[in-house]
């Protein structure tokens, strides 16, 4: 009877630890923090929100953007928000999040898919990710500006269909950086790393516009600060890197176009909606400017029918500025650790002012 009777008392110590530790581990639970991670990211970003014992993440694990209406049911009541670029925080999503959302941390530079007006009115914190994605950037930028003024794809193009016959002087001639002028529009991070760039390739001279002079950056390259339209004038090379803002959508229009060179190049690695499309169609295929590069589009991805795309003196890339494995795996881990920071009330590593 006593062994029956110790048995029933184990059972019922045993009943209320484990009812205390469930219990324990209920308020653990709901101590964590709701975050949702709108994409699939490099395993090292996602292990380290996993392993630092303050979240509860909801993940879309898949390679394509999350559907909107997905997006909108996954936010509801989540603390923090693991995003990218391809995803419109809006209004909308800010309201489908609802009152709990501190913090949102996209890994991207560019913050235009973010409303930052709605974003600023709820008091919400905004990490990005700059400074991890110079290097690469300019280096696709470098690449994407030879391939464009000397013709590399044509050339590959003629090599594979059977065009390469018998050596001739001027078949598939391009257009050299030796004793050339080069204009940036942004001269930022990314700007001043592409100038560094082109300078041991013989370039004569440096032409900026920006929002406003920036002698100090401005003197690593020896560049004068010239407004746009003599950039567009005087520049056998014109490279652009400013931010997407309301005052630079478009800025590269058919007014831009018409001030430059028959023989000028055009890059751009910055945004899509930077440029106006139609006006550099019509400029290319009336020889108004000579070629143009692009890594960036409205939309994206363009349509395989789109018009440039028929082009021989333009090159389209699909918006891989950054990808090399190292640099999106810092700003995949910069993106976790901003996101962190920001659901412990402790400085971010690089917060978007609001």
């Amino acid at each position: 009877m006593w062994l029956r009777g110790l048995s029933r008392g184990i059972l019922t110590e045993l009943g209320r630890a484990v009812s205390s530790e469930a219990g324990r581990t209920m308020q653990r639970n709901q101590q964590l923090a709701s975050v949702y991670v709108s994409r699939r990211i490099p395993q090292e970003a996602l292990r380290l929100l996993q392993d630092s014992g303050i979240c509860d993440i909801k993940h879309w694990d898949s390679e394509d953007p999350v559907p909107r209406t997905e997006l909108l049911k996954g936010v509801a009541g989540a603390d923090g928000l693991y995003c990218l670029l391809t995803e419109k925080i809006d209004k909308e999503l800010l309201d489908a999040a609802g009152p709990k959302l501190k913090v949102i941390s996209t890994m991207s530079v560019g913050f235009d898919h973010l409303s930052l007006e709605e974003i600023k009115k709820r008091g919400i914190r905004v990490g990005y990710t700059p400074d991890v994605l110079t290097n690469a950037t300019a280096e696709l930028t470098m690449a994407l500006l030879l391939a464009t003024a000397r013709r590399l794809m044509e050339a590959v193009a003629e090599a594979k269909n059977g065009g390469w016959g018998t050596w001739k002087p001027m078949w598939l001639c391009g257009y050299g950086l030796s004793d050339s002028t080069v204009g940036i529009v942004g001269l930022g991070r990314i700007g001043l790393a592409v100038a560094q760039r082109l300078k041991p390739f013989g370039v004569k001279k440096f032409l900026y516009t920006d929002f406003e002079p920036k002698p100090e950056i401005a003197a690593e390259i020896q560049a004068e600060y010239v407004p746009l339209d003599k950039l567009a004038e005087q520049s056998d090379f014109v490279t652009v890197h400013c931010a997407l803002t309301p005052e630079t959508n478009g800025l590269c229009n058919k007014d831009f176009f018409s001030k430059m060179k028959r023989t000028a190049v055009f890059i751009n690695t910055s945004r899509g909606a930077v440029v106006n499309q139609d006006d550099l169609y019509q400029a290319l295929t009336t020889g108004q400017i000579g070629s143009a590069g692009l890594d960036v589009t409205v939309p994206e991805p363009l349509p395989t029918d789109h018009p440039l795309f028929a082009l021989k003196n333009c090159v389209i890339l699909p918006h891989i500025a950054s990808a090399t494995v190292a640099t999106r795996t810092a700003m995949a881990l910069l993106t976790s650790n901003n996101l962190l920071a920001g659901l412990k009330n402790e400085p971010m590593l690089k917060e978007l002012p609001l």
